[in-house]
């Protein structure tokens, strides 16, 4: 029997649903490679900080020196440092594993939601599919920043998990919709209607065939919304209602240092710099993933 993700609606084989046809069709596109080349050196910043701010400068971001306060770049201090005489690299550095945790766990949050919904929606139809529209509509119907802000208001104590929660409750309608739309196209498939046939459980069908077809149009969106949630923690952040210290960011240190940008420019460069090559390195990823997914766009 043919691998049901690899057949497409008119029963010829589809390799851009496999992962030997999506290796394929990302390996010849520049774009992809140097996405990932920079967001490979990102991951390696997040996992080890501590190590490479040991090696360039000041190991630890919280050693400050207040009479070394927003001192330009200088060997000891390759980066400067910020007003309160804390090394600018240190902070950049650690706050890289900050920012890519509230990225990756909100969408990660988000597609738990979303998948299960929607494929609740998509497959059941019926009243369950109205009650779920219906939530999504009410939850699209709050701005995402306003809503956000809040409820980020009302928190005691905001931690990076509790922001990566709020960011993913108010983004998961958008993916709950696609999935939706993926897993009703999907279920009319000649596959799934075979595996019925044959007598296999609901539950298995959707699990073996009508999921794994039907995800494939949330990996571009998914990518690109890591950096999109990673710039609006840093907006959040800015406008005083995201992260505080002692926690570290990039959006802490440009909160921090946006009273300091013209006597000491590098305190919001610097992070500046690092925040918008990951959200333009995850759009990068995302638009190779939608060209290669798409059969329209692959050459």
């Amino acid at each position: 029997m043919t691998e049901p993700a690899t057949v497409a609606l008119d029963g010829t084989l589809d390799r851009a649903t496999t992962t030997q046809g999506l290796w394929a069709a990302l390996r010849s596109r520049v774009q992809f490679w140097v996405s990932l080349a920079l967001l490979t050196v990102l991951a390696i910043i997040a996992a080890v900080p501590g190590v490479l701010a040991g090696l360039f400068g000041e190991g630890d971001p919280r050693a400050c020196d207040l009479t070394a306060s927003n001192r330009p770049p200088t060997s000891g201090h390759l980066f400067g440092t910020d007003v309160q005489g804390c090394d600018v690299l240190a902070n950049v550095l650690f706050g890289a594993r900050t920012s890519l945790f509230i990225g990756l766990a909100t969408t990660a949050i988000c597609l738990v939601v979303a998948v299960t919904l929607g494929t609740l929606a998509g497959y059941a139809g019926g009243w369950l599919d109205a009650l779920i529209a219906r939530t999504a509509d009410v939850v699209l119907g709050f701005p995402f920043l306003l809503g956000a802000i809040i409820v980020l208001n009302t928190a005691p104590n905001r931690s990076p998990l509790l922001l990566a929660a709020v960011l993913a409750f108010f983004s998961w309608p958008t993916f709950a919709r696609l999935i939706r739309s993926s897993v009703r196209e999907v279920r009319e498939r000649e596959f799934v209607q075979a595996s019925h046939a044959l007598g296999l459980s609901q539950a298995r069908v959707v699990l073996t065939h009508v999921l794994p077809n039907s995800l494939a149009p949330t990996l571009a969106i998914a990518a690109t919304m890591v950096g999109g949630v990673i710039g609006a923690e840093a907006t959040l952040t800015f406008l005083g209602v995201g992260l505080v210290p002692p926690s570290i960011s990039w959006g802490v240190q440009l909160s921090t240092a946006q009273s300091y940008f013209q006597g000491a420019p590098h305190t919001v460069v610097f992070p500046s710099i690092f925040l918008t090559v990951t959200v333009i390195s995850l759009i990068m990823l995302g638009d190779a993933l939608r060209d290669a997914l798409d059969p329209r766009g692959r050459t």
